[in-house]
């Protein structure tokens, strides 16, 4: 049986934190920023973490799962 390839466009948008949760960015703050706020702009810096309904979609896209 092959080895199961992780998807590449995964591998580069979500990295794995200590506790097994997912870390992800925000959207919409690659461009256009001209007319979003300031207070929108900061909030969006800071990372979040993959929904509980979107974790086993995205582990196993890594190939965790």
């Amino acid at each position: 049986m092959q080895k199961q390839k992780t998807k590449s466009g995964a591998k580069k948008r979500f990295k794995l934190t200590g506790t097994g949760k997912i870390k992800r960015k925000h959207a919409y703050k690659s461009h256009i920023l001209t007319k979003k706020g300031t207070k929108q702009k900061r909030r969006l810096t800071h990372m979040g973490l993959v929904d509980k309904a979107d974790e086993n979609s995205v582990k196993q896209q890594l190939g965790l799962k």
